[in-house]
């Protein structure tokens, strides 16, 4: 059988090393984290942009301008 105390060791290593990749994983767990909240905002500030975009279009003023003749170059 194995000596007690190279066990203990084996065992002491494995929980080690569990315990670096845990800490690994958190850290980028809040990197991540951090990274889809700002994706958030981002996604948020376009949102609000392409619907003030959208109102713009939708304002008479640009209506009138439709007419094909209308946005013909002068030399026509």
């Amino acid at each position: 059988m194995s000596d007690p105390s190279s066990i203990h060791e084996r065992t002491d290593a494995r929980i080690t090393e569990l315990e670096i990749k845990l800490s690994y994983s958190e850290d980028l767990l809040d990197t991540l984290n951090a990274l889809v909240a700002r994706q958030q905002q981002d996604i948020s500030t376009l949102l609000r942009e392409v619907s003030q975009l959208r109102q713009q279009g939708a304002e008479p003023s640009m209506a009138a301008a439709s007419n094909v003749r209308d946005e013909l170059p002068p030399h026509y």
